[in-house]
């Protein structure tokens, strides 16, 4: 209604007559005009302000629907489900709702790489981003553009360091029978680990019905573990890839890599909304070799807080524990049949 008024008053200042009254007045017509958009612009700019900016919509992880989130444990930490085992005894040493079943996200391409390791392509074969490896899912951009051509060697590590979704679908697409039979061949993989609660549906992640328990994902990281290129490219700290004229730098998204504090033999990460925050890793602590297991945990960093808070609890010399409750001992992990 003030932008009308605005144009009103210049509509009558412009049509009035021209006589001399008028002219004599024109000078107060003219500065009440100006007065009037001064005042304007003055209560766009307020009204401006006040305006709230686009609200971003934080979708509820799984794990917090079910309310998981609100379970205790004794080392308070911030994920859902925490499992903590001795990879050569598979004793188990913490264990917070490790046999719930969640999304697993980026986790699903540890899984990617033992199904590209295993069937012995050549890593030397070069491999071309296509529209399809494009994420229709979740919409995740990348800087590996429809056309890169890539060494699958290189598809693997950016797709296990950095947790590329284009390489990783790339190295789906490219197993003999395609897409559905890479997945199909993860699946299967995964039932001869004993993995009964995992289901995947592609080699990214991005699905959230990628599925899987921390039980079932410690057996994983054991036979991944098994392979020393998965070892040696999921570890790695940083990697450089020629893409023409461009070299790209991607760096992992595990800092504690880069911590001298850790020692670690494998990992892996993983985030979409609906999985939280999740981190595999194989460690080893105070002489001891160890798989750690973190879903749904809650903010950003949450998961290498907690993963500081486990080795912080192991180098002080832990009890076992289950459930909050210490010198319970528990069940092992499955195990490893092939």
């Amino acid at each position: 209604m003030a932008g009308l008024s605005l144009v009103a008053v210049l509509g009558l200042s412009l049509s009035a007559p021209a006589d001399a009254a008028k002219r004599r007045e024109s000078g107060s017509t003219h500065a009440s005009v100006a007065g009037a958009k001064s005042k304007l612009k003055n209560e766009v700019i307020r009204t401006t302000k006040r305006q709230p900016t686009h609200a971003v919509i934080v979708r509820p992880s799984f794990g917090e629907l079910s309310g998981l989130r609100a379970t205790d444990d004794a080392l308070a930490l911030r994920s859902s489900v925490a499992l903590v085992i001795d990879q050569e005894t598979q004793e188990v040493l913490f264990d917070k709702n490790a046999n719930v079943v969640l999304p697993i996200a980026s986790l699903t391409k540890l899984m990617t790489s033992v199904v590209v390791v295993e069937a012995d392509q050549s890593l030397d074969e070069i491999l071309t981003i296509s529209q399809e490896d494009i994420d229709t899912e979740k919409g995740s951009g990348s800087r590996l553009a429809v056309g890169t051509q890539l060494t699958r060697g290189e598809m693997l590590h950016l797709a296990l360091m950095s947790s590329e979704n284009r390489a990783a679908h790339a190295l789906g697409r490219h197993y003999p029978g395609g897409l559905v039979a890479f997945v199909s061949a993860m699946n299967a993989r995964a039932g001869l680990l004993g993995m009964s609660d995992t289901r995947y549906v592609d080699p990214t992640g991005l699905s959230s019905r990628n599925q899987s328990s921390a039980r079932d994902l410690a057996g994983l990281v054991s036979a991944a573990y098994r392979h020393p290129l998965i070892r040696q490219l999921s570890t790695s700290q940083e990697y450089s890839v020629a893409v023409g004229q461009r070299t790209l730098q991607y760096r992992n998204t595990n800092g504690l890599v880069r911590n001298p504090a850790w020692d670690i033999g494998l990992q892996k990460t993983g985030y979409i909304a609906e999985a939280g925050r999740c981190l595999v890793m194989q460690a080893q602590l105070a002489g001891r070799k160890l798989i750690m297991v973190f879903l749904d945990s809650a903010g950003k960093y949450s998961r290498i807080g907690d993963a500081e808070r486990v080795r912080r609890w192991i180098e002080a010399g832990p009890a076992i524990v289950e459930s909050g409750d210490l010198r319970i001992p528990v069940g092992a992990v499955p195990k490893i049949t092939s």
